[in-house]
């Protein structure tokens, strides 16, 4: 059986608010496998000069996929209900279609159709959590996120994690997540894989 991977995302955009000027973006992730003692955990993010909100959400997905080095059952998580209800509702149909909506052509439909090439070896269940409100691997993801699009960095890959070490200091600072254990086991629960086209 593929391993299990708990997949958190995030993205970010700088400045969309704006007309006049560049939009910064960035898209990130951690990567989570519990190795029947304790977690393995790993982080990634990369950085666009000029995007969007939607882009950085769909490559959050396609990049975190595309690292795994073999085929995994992944539960993947992102505040993004574009990126969610894109992947759970809206992808088979655009695929039958021949990649049109009812009103037209599909917004990035090519970024839609990388990230379905890379779900396409692992078994995914895309699960939504509301964003900015208080769940810890959504807001690390967030951080990584806002830090790659203000930096305009990428990891390049899987680089060990500083989850623990920004919990810390979220607790230090805030006090926040003190009831968060970041070593306990998971949770057992549902998988419930989507098929991504």
């Amino acid at each position: 059986m593929e391993p299990l991977v708990y997949l958190w995302a995030d993205e970010s955009c700088l400045g969309n608010q704006f007309m006049d000027r560049a939009s910064p973006g960035g898209a990130a992730g951690l990567v989570e496998h519990w190795d029947g003692s304790s977690w393995f955990r790993r982080d990634y993010w990369l950085s666009e000069p000029e995007t969007t909100n939607n882009r950085m959400a769909i490559r959050s997905a396609t990049d975190g996929l595309r690292l795994l080095r073999r085929p995994c059952r992944v539960i993947f998580t992102s505040d993004s209900q574009y990126l969610i209800r894109g992947m759970r509702e809206w992808v088979q149909q655009w695929v039958r279609r021949g990649w049109r909506r009812k009103e037209g052509p599909v917004e990035n439909e090519a970024l839609w159709k990388e990230l379905v090439e890379a779900a396409r070896r692992h078994r995914v269940d895309w699960r939504w959590v509301r964003g900015h409100a208080g769940h810890p691997h959504n807001e690390y993801a967030n951080f990584l996120a806002t830090r790659a699009a203000r930096q305009q960095t990428s990891s390049d890959g899987l680089l060990e994690s500083g989850f623990a070490e920004w919990l810390a200091t979220e607790r230090r600072e805030s006090e926040r997540y003190a009831e968060f254990d970041e070593t306990a086991p998971p949770r057992t629960e549902r998988f419930d894989p989507a098929s991504p086209a």
